[in-house]
């Protein structure tokens, strides 16, 4: 209550104040090739008389600003001029904006194409299925919470909880019809593993992103064309590049919300270096139980980043992540005495990771050098017991505990000599993986005569595995042409494990891949990519062991993914981008399972781990379509994105047919719309569809005979997703106002998801029908249920609970 009065008090303040309160912004401007300091750019805030131009060093400063949102504007001869529309800027911090300009051909540099290619995201290496979301449109998303993961879902191509074979509370990203664990995330050039709570060990996803929004300058995706510096990426590379602390004092934020409650803190260490620093507490479970959702995510993050300035040749970074995470299901008050029982059987789960590394940037002639050195660990706990008998080993079903260790030094030369740029670079890895598991998977199928029909599957071993990575890259980008219409990139890179037999053979990781870009005309470009990638497989396929302690799945094979991909770029105006892109994916070496006979990518996703089990690397796949995407940036006082997919993902098994993918949903969209009201008010929506994913049915029989040894159905695999869900659709809306104060700013908004209260999709669970008071199963016969399920009533439920989330929230800036 006195917090509540106190946000009153400052919020009349706020509106009876008559001073003009006002902002910084400041920054550096580099190029982004040599990343070479940038004199004499000029800077300016659109529709303002605000201007500047950077000094010796690179540097801006704009001061006396009336706070509230602009277009910033950078521009120098010879470069792309560049905007980053939306920024806020607020009286509470130091608003700090760092830059980097691409060259630009004179032929193109005429006043109208620098005009139009203002917003162009793409690079000479990357020149199509490339996006940018800057941190202003991270934080005003609606329904995305301030969760990058969540926020990226709203981009082409990109399906997520809900939409893309997975529960609708979950982070996974699922880009152009492939599994989570196809793509790599990157922090300030460090790879970073893990990047949401409660992740699924050998994949993905969570119900909550761990990177604070308030570090990030911006993100990048690439769908495809990635650059040859990147290794064990299939789909997609995401790079988050956060800003530095601020250099003259010390600043913060506040942010809190019906989810969670995160304290950022940044400013000067000594002379030459800054740092940024944070940690975030989760009261989300708080908020389900008051809803009445069963689960109950309970996290702990903390990161923290600093920079110093060697020299005015070499930067010296340093960087960690991590995060504590209790994860458990629990019934709600008014659930069915069936789904009671079905939510109690659940695992809980806790797990806790960490990610640190240091990164040395040096300034050479043309260009720089760059050395990182990264450590990862993810620790993964899992217990499922039938009912909720929490330590009755009887009732156990699922006991895991797992353990993997990454130890990373990455190296890369990057260079710029007239019409050309170029890299190359080495990485070398030392990994640890160690599990202990037992699974009980089913029990044995016998008819009424007692006879055999299938036998008790229990999964049960040890591993220990130590292993070596390593690979190389070289990539070469030059233009042509006498107006340099013409860009062509190639790189190639080869990789090895000493985890796999014969994984020293570099000729089978080998990836050359090939990208161009024309000019058609000077606002649009014509655009096209062909490329071969490898990922080898994850650590829970790599050390399972059998009953004899054999690594079994030693002599696979690294999974292999062709694209290519061909589209346009059109740039009709200053702030308006339009994309056209068709694509195809070729997936070979894909594991199956020797148990099961099915390929992985028809797993789906869950908590538990994926890969603990003896696979084969013949698996084949295919994912192929077209997407189409719009954006508007801040123009006036609107802002929008709209972006459509249409595809197919397809695998193989051990019968060489293809089938559809846990991820095939065929179709995704999305909408978002965002107006400012004027008076520091601003409203936004976001509508997201997606067309229904596959699943597989149940075995009537085996379900029968299994589900009181077990506690689940068992899936028919003859019929491997030959179902389909309903359509995916969500609407969720927000509402902000920001308030500036001479030293401090406020941003209370309100966000509501799915305000159309849709009902969630998810495949039917197999359970027995209850008695009333939960003691027991009904039967046909009113005896007890027999050990075969005989004469039990089988029950598909289904999850129909429409849940809106409504959060209320507020960010204090000072």
């Amino acid at each position: 209550m006195r917090l509540f009065t106190l946000l009153l008090a400052l919020l009349f303040v706020a509106f009876s104040t008559s001073a003009q309160n006002v902002s910084t912004v400041a920054g550096t401007v580099r190029d982004r090739a040599t990343q070479e300091v940038l004199p004499g750019v000029s800077i300016t805030l659109e529709g303002t008389e605000f201007g500047t131009a950077t000094d010796a060093q690179g540097r801006y400063r704009l001061t006396g600003v009336p706070a509230g949102s602009y277009n910033l504007r950078a521009t120098f001869v010879g470069y792309d001029p560049l905007i980053r529309a939306n920024i806020a800027l607020s009286t509470g911090n130091v608003n700090t904006l760092n830059l980097e300009l691409n060259t630009v051909p004179q032929a193109l540099g005429e006043v109208t194409v620098t005009a139009n290619r203002a917003i162009r995201v793409a690079t000479a290496e990357t020149p199509l299925s490339v996006q940018r979301l800057t941190t202003e449109e991270i934080k005003s998303n609606p329904g995305g919470n301030f969760d990058i993961s969540r926020v990226v879902q709203s981009l082409p191509g990109v399906g997520g909880g809900g939409s893309g074979g997975t529960a609708g509370f979950r982070n996974d990203i699922i880009i152009r019809g492939g599994a989570p664990n196809e793509n790599v995330y990157y922090l300030d050039g460090i790879e970073v593993p893990v990047i949401n709570h409660f992740s699924t060990q050998g994949s993905a996803g969570g119900p909550a992103g761990i990177l604070n929004v308030s570090f990030i300058e911006d993100v990048t995706l690439s769908s495809s064309a990635f650059q040859a510096r990147y290794d064990n990426a299939l789909s997609a590379v995401l790079q988050f590049r956060q800003r530095d602390g601020n250099s003259e004092r010390i600043q913060g934020n506040l942010r809190t919300s019906g989810t969670e409650v995160a304290a950022t803190l940044e400013g000067p260490l000594t002379k030459n270096t800054t740092f940024l620093a944070s940690a975030r507490r989760s009261y989300l479970q708080l908020l389900f139980k008051l809803i009445d959702l069963p689960i109950r995510p309970d996290f702990y993050d903390f990161q923290f980043k600093t920079t110093t300035k060697l020299s005015d040749k070499t930067t010296l970074t340093t960087l960690g992540l991590g995060a504590i995470d209790h994860f458990e299901i629990v019934a709600p008050k008014n659930s069915s005495p069936e789904k009671e029982y079905v939510l109690r059987s659940n695992p809980t789960n806790d797990q806790w990771n960490y990610t640190v590394g240091v990164n040395l940037r040096h300034l050479v002639e043309n260009g720089f050098v760059n050395v990182a050195l990264s450590r990862t660990q993810l620790y993964n706990s899992a217990d499922q017991f039938e009912y909720g008998f929490k330590g009755q080993e009887e009732y156990r079903k699922l006991g895991a505990r797992a353990n993997e260790i990454e130890n990373k030094l990455r190296a890369d030369v990057n260079k710029r000599v007239g019409r050309w740029q170029y890299s190359y670079g080495a990485v070398g890895q030392l990994v640890h993986y160690d599990n202990n598991l037992f699974n009980r998977l089913r029990s044995e199928v016998r008819d009424a005569n007692g006879a055999l029909l299938s036998p008790a599957v229990t999964v049960r071993f040890k591993t220990d595995l130590d292993f070596l990575r390593y690979g190389a890259f070289a990539q070469a980008t030059r233009t042509y042409g006498a107006e340099s219409r013409l860009t062509v990139s190639a790189g190639v890179r080869t990789d090895g494990t000493t985890a796999l037999t014969e994984g020293y053979r570099f000729d089978r990781t080998l990836s050359p891949r090939v990208s161009l870009s024309y000019a058609l005309r000077p606002t649009l470009n014509l655009n096209a990519s062909l490329g071969r990638y490898f990922k080898i497989p994850p650590s829970t396929i790599l050390g399972f062991r059998d009953e004899a302690g054999t690594l079994v799945n030693a002599g696979g094979r690294y999974i292999r993914s062709d694209h290519a991909v061909a589209g346009l770029e059109w740039l009709p105006g200053k702030a308006t981008r339009f994309t056209l892109e068709g694509f195809y994916k070729k997936y070979a070496n894909y594991p199956v399972s020797v148990r099961d006979g099915i390929s992985l990518a028809n797993l789906g996703g869950d908590f538990n781990a994926i890969g603990n089990e003896a696979v084969t690397s013949t698996g084949q796949g295919r994912a192929y379509g077209t997407e189409a995407f719009f954006q508007q940036k801040l123009s006036g006082k609107l802002f929008a994105i709209v972006s459509l997919t249409a595809f197919r993902s397809e695998f193989t098994g051990r019968d060489g047919i293809y089938k559809p993918s846990a991820w095939d949903s065929q179709f995704l969209g999305s909408a978002l719309l965002g107006y400012q009201l004027g008076r520091g008010w601003e409203v936004g929506a976001k509508y997201r569809i997606g067309g229904g994913s596959p699943f597989t049915p149940y075995d009537e029989a085996a379900s029968r005979a299994s589900y009181q040894a077990v506690g689940t159905g068992v899936l028919d695999y003859s019929q491997l997703n030959t179902r389909r869900l309903g359509g995916f659709q969500q609407l969720d809306l927000r509402l902000d106002k920001k308030i500036s104060l001479r030293r401090l700013s406020f941003d209370f908004y309100v966000d509501v998801q799915n305000a159309l209260l849709t009902k969630p999709v998810s495949p039917p669970i197999y359970t027995f029908e209850r008695t009333a008071d939960n003691a027991g199963y009904r039967s046909t016969d009113g005896l007890a249920v027999r050990p075969d399920g005989g004469n039990a009533i089988p029950l598909l439920l289904g999850d129909n609970d429409a849940l809106v989330v409504p959060t209320v929230g507020f960010i204090i800036e000072f």
